[in-house]
C-alpha cells in the first residue's frame, strides 16, 4: 500500500512529530510505502511530492513547523481541482491521503472523501478551535510560549508603572487568551466570544493603577468592543475567505492611554506563538494522533478524524469535526472574571 501524507494551513508545532508516527508505524508495522505531499493540498494537485523513509523522520520529533511545508490552498477553488489530485494520485499510485490541519485542511479532506478520495484527518490549530476533540496539538505549545512572554512583561511593566496590552492569536476563540491569561496572572482577559465594554477595561485598569501594580491585559486579536468591529491588518482574504485580522492590542493601548493618562503600550505576540519546539506535551499528543490515523488507515475506515477524548484516542466523521468552531464557553470565562482589575 502507498500512502500520501500532507499538512495544511498555518505551521504548527507538533507537525513533524504526527509525519514521524506515521512513517514509522506505516513502514515497521505495516510494510508501507510513505509519500509526502509538499505545501499542502497544493502537493497533490501538482504531484510536488517525495518519498518518505525512515532516515528522513529520524531526527524530527523535536522541531517545529513542517518539512513537507504548509499552504492555504484550496483545490475546491482551482478549475477542475478534485480532478487533478485523482490523476496525481492515480499518477504515483497512491491508495489514500493523511491530511493534517485545521478547519479548513479537514473541510477540504471531508469534501474529498464525499468525492470518492480516502482520507483521514489529523486536527491541529494552535487556537484549540477544532470541534469534536478535547485538544489539538500545538495549542500547549503556544499557550506556553504566551506566558512565558507574559510572565517577562510583568517585569517591565512593573518597572515604569505602565500598562501593558498583549495581542495573541485567536480569530473566533479565545483559548489562547484565556489559558495564557489565567497562567500568566493577567488583569483583564478580552475573547471574540463576549465582546468588551472599553470603559469596563478602563475602570479595571485603573483599579489595578490604584492599588500600585502595572495592569496586563490579554487580548485575542478577533475581539471586539462592545459595538465595534474586528481590527483589520489588511483587507487581504486567503482562499477559504478568512480575512487577516490585528490592530486590536494597539488601537486598546491608545484608548487605555487616552482614558486613564497613565502610559500605554502593546506587544503583538504574532507568529512566535506557533514557532519553535514543541512542548512535551504536544509532542506525545501529535504522536498518538499519528499513529492512530495510521490504524484508521488499515481498517479502511476513511473520512474520519482522530480525535482525543479525556486521554483516549478515538475516530469521529469529519463532518462532525468540522460542523462549527469549538470557542470558549462563557462560563470559563466568568470562572477568571474574578482576577480582572
Amino acid at each position: 500500500m502507498r500512502v500520501g501524507v500532507l499538512t495544511g494551513g498555518g505551521d504548527c508545532p507538533g507537525l513533524n512529530a504526527v509525519i514521524r508516527a506515521v512513517v514509522r508505524k506505516g513502514i515497521e508495522v505495516h510494510g508501507w510505502e510513505l509519500v509526502g505531499f509538499r505545501n499542502g493540498w497544493q502537493g497533490p494537485l501538482t504531484g510536488d511530492s517525495r518519498p518518505l523513509g525512515l532516515d528522513d523522520v529520524e531526527d524530527i520529533l523535536t522541531r517545529g513547523g513542517t518539512i513537507l511545508r504548509s499552504s492555504r490552498t484550496n483545490p475546491y477553488k482551482v478549475d477542475g481541482g478534485v480532478e487533478k489530485i485523482k490523476s496525481v494520485l492515480a499518477e504515483q499510485q497512491v491508495d489514500a491521503l493523511i491530511a493534517i490541519g485545521g478547519e479548513d485542511t479537514l473541510g477540504v479532506a471531508k469534501r474529498l472523501t464525499d468525492d470518492g478520495i480516502g482520507v483521514v484527518g489529523v486536527p491541529k490549530t494552535i487556537d484549540n478551535d477544532l470541534g469534536a476533540t478535547d485538544y489539538t496539538f500545538g495549542f500547549d505549545t503556544a499557550v506556553s510560549i504566551a506566558t512565558e512572554a507574559i510572565d517577562r512583561l510583568h517585569t517591565t511593566a512593573e518597572s515604569h508603572h505602565r500598562a501593558l496590552v498583549i495581542e495573541v492569536m485567536g480569530r473566533h476563540a479565545g483559548w489562547i487568551a484565556l489559558h495564557s491569561g489565567v497562567a500568566g496572572g493577567a488583569s483583564v482577559i478580552l475573547m471574540p466570544e463576549r465582546e468588551f465594554s472599553v470603559d469596563q477595561v478602563v475602570e479595571w485598569v485603573e483599579r489595578r493603577f490604584e492599588r500600585e501594580y502595572a495592569p496586563i491585559i490579554v487580548v485575542a486579536e478577533g475581539a471586539l468592543p462592545e459595538g465595534g468591529q474586528e481590527k483589520l491588518l489588511t483587507g487581504e482574504k486567503d482562499s477559504f475567505g478568512h480575512v487577516r485580522l490585528g490592530g486590536i492590542g494597539n488601537w486598546l493601548a491608545d484608548e487605555i492611554a487616552g482614558r486613564t493618562g497613565k502610559e500605554s503600550r502593546a506587544v503583538v505576540l504574532g507568529h512566535v506563538q506557533r514557532g519553535g519546539t514543541p512542548t512535551a506535551y504536544d509532542r506525545v499528543l501529535a504522536t498518538r494522533f499519528g499513529l492512530h490515523a495510521v490504524d484508521a488507515v488499515a481498517d479502511g475506515d476513511f473520512g474520519v478524524m482522530v480525535a482525543l477524548k479525556g486521554t483516549d484516542i478515538v475516530r469521529v466523521k469529519l463532518s462532525e469535526a468540522t460542523a462549527e468552531l469549538k470557542t470558549v464557553p462563557l462560563e470559563r470565562y466568568e470562572e477568571a472574571e474574578v482576577f480582572f482589575g
